[in-house]
């Protein structure tokens, strides 16, 4: 996951960097210096990815078109 990516999914999720921050159990000042695009700890942003993705958000694979996300199908 990419700062772009964590900026995408809290965005589709309609989450505050505070409400992201408490799901995967960070700072909120962790939240936005990934989102600013400074390098942490892999696990944090494991943790941060692993937040988003239990709350609904898809990571895509850069394919030719780059990263990014989407919802997953809430049927």
């Amino acid at each position: 996951m990419n700062a772009a990516q964590c900026r995408m999914a809290r965005a589709a999720l309609q989450l505050g960097v505070r409400e992201l921050a408490d799901m995967a159990k960070v700072a909120a000042s962790t939240v936005a210096r990934l989102e600013a695009g400074e390098e942490l700890k892999p696990r944090t942003v494991e943790a941060i990815q692993r937040a988003l993705e239990e709350a609904g958000v898809l990571f895509i694979d850069p394919n030719g078109n780059g990263p990014g996300v989407r919802l997953r199908d809430r049927t």
